[in-house]
């Protein structure tokens, strides 16, 4: 399975629009994103031909963004837990680094997917891969925006810079 992961798009739409078609040429059949979207008006552009996730993030200050989202998918809240092609994934925005550190080393989780810190990357520990797929480009991390798709049934983990 294709899964798309993405994160801290904060109301702009030209990178929303850029991490949907990548998706789309991807063949991602399920979307995450990981928070701070900011309004709801930022979130139904991923309303589309797969199954989408969103958890809550620190900018996120709408409560209409809940039902906005589940209006076309699903919702997590601060935290989410996921089962997706047999591979169990934690969803948590960030905020709190010490709560990314805890779900990295409790071992419950193959993926844990968060946003936050707009710096993408990814590292493994103890059989669980930690995937931050970036965020815009505001200080301190001034890279260009990117995604991430991840294959399921290889753990092939693929970055997208997008602006």
């Amino acid at each position: 399975m294709q899964v798309g992961i993405v994160s801290d798009t904060h109301d702009n739409t030209g990178l929303v629009e850029a991490a949907v078609e990548t998706f789309t040429e991807a063949g991602v059949e399920t979307v995450i994103h990981c928070g701070d979207f900011v309004a709801p008006f930022s979130a139904t552009p991923f309303d589309g031909d797969w199954t989408f996730y969103a958890v809550r993030g620190n900018n996120d200050g709408e409560w209409a963004l809940e039902s906005t989202v589940d209006g076309f998918g699903t919702y997590l809240g601060e935290m989410g837990e996921l089962t997706l092609d047999g591979a169990e994934f934690a969803v948590y925005h960030g905020t709190s680094g010490a709560i990314v550190d805890a779900l990295v080393e409790c071992g419950t989780y193959d993926y844990v997917c968060h946003g936050h810190t707009h710096e993408a990357g990814s590292e493994e520990y103890e059989g669980t891969v930690r995937i931050n797929p970036g965020g815009i480009a505001i200080p301190p991390a001034p890279e260009p925006f990117s995604v991430a798709t991840l294959d399921t049934a290889s753990g092939d983990l693929t970055f997208h810079e997008l602006g």
